[in-house]
């Protein structure tokens, strides 16, 4: 049996996860108290039924059950029970979550007399960092639309459903913010950039001619080289100690030229050792959106 927790912030798409798992045939249920986390599960495992193989059970932060101490905790305990048991957690920046809550009116669960929206967002925010913490995943949603952000559920629980070590590498830009999901993050604004070449400067990193011109810049080849070697060590560290998913994130000033092409050319040489690993670019995602 597998079961996956899923968590997060207000607005920041836990429902939307459910969604995608529920489309992967996962069995779902949200908001469940944390008190019955145990026996919801007990209930699954003394039936037997083919449809909790794969369960989806979302839960809040806000729920005075959901302690800091007690979420490792009832992790811990799901896992010795022979359960294949991951925690799933959904972030965004708060300057997402207020268009996203002034665009759908909605309330924020944590409104109060007195309390503004951004006040909210950060005491939502503050209790959920235990649940971070103890998180597998960690998924920033800040540029993402509902469909991307059901894909690339897809894509990751997908390859943990063959335990793989599940590998996104994550393009961005410095001036937008470091994203919050990634385990390592690299910069890539020591390097030549493109945007100062007339020519290059309305293209990407995945463009011929950007290519091209990274490609003959020997400190660009050099840097290339240093990250793959780290990133590979850190893939057989994660393995070696049984880890299930790794983000790393590379940024250059804008996230355009320089940090898309390292991704793509690291996406490309980790493949092998990799299968499967998962790009974004997260500031040309901004672009198209």
């Amino acid at each position: 049996m597998r079961i996956i927790l899923v968590s997060g912030l207000s607005g920041a798409g836990k429902s939307v996860v459910l969604r995608a798992l529920e489309d992967m045939g996962y069995y779902c249920v949200d908001n469940l108290p944390a008190s019955m986390l145990e026996p919801f599960v007990a209930h699954t495992l003394r039936t037997g039924e083919r449809a909790y193989r794969d369960t989806a059970i979302g839960v809040d932060a806000r729920d005075s059950d959901l302690l800091a101490a007690k979420v490792p905790e009832t992790m811990a305990e799901l896992r010795r029970s022979g359960l294949r048991c991951e925690l799933l957690v959904v972030l965004a920046s708060d300057s997402e979550l207020l268009r996203r809550f002034g665009q759908t009116k909605r309330r924020h669960p944590l409104l109060r007399d007195g309390v503004s929206l951004q006040e909210a967002i950060g005491l939502e925010r503050e209790l959920l960092d235990p649940v971070v913490q103890a998180a597998d995943l960690v998924i920033d949603t800040s540029d993402m639309g509902v469909h991307a952000l059901g894909d690339l559920v897809v894509q990751r629980i997908d390859q943990r459903k063959a335990d793989q070590l599940s590998v996104t590498l994550v393009s961005f830009g410095f001036k937008f913010g470091i994203p919050g999901d990634c385990d390592f993050v690299f910069d890539a604004r020591i390097l030549p950039n493109p945007y100062w070449e007339s020519s290059l400067r309305s293209l990407t990193g995945g463009d011929p001619a950007v290519v091209q011109y990274l490609d003959s810049q020997p400190q660009v080849q050099t840097l290339l080289a240093e990250y793959e070697e780290f990133i590979r060590a850190r893939i057989g560290e994660y393995r070696g100690v049984r880890r299930r998913y790794i983000t790393l994130g590379i940024g250059c000033t804008g996230g355009q030229h320089r940090s898309v092409y390292l991704v793509n050319r690291l996406t490309e040489r980790l493949a092998s050792q990799a299968p499967g690993i998962i790009s974004r670019h997260s500031a040309l995602a901004k672009r198209t959106s």
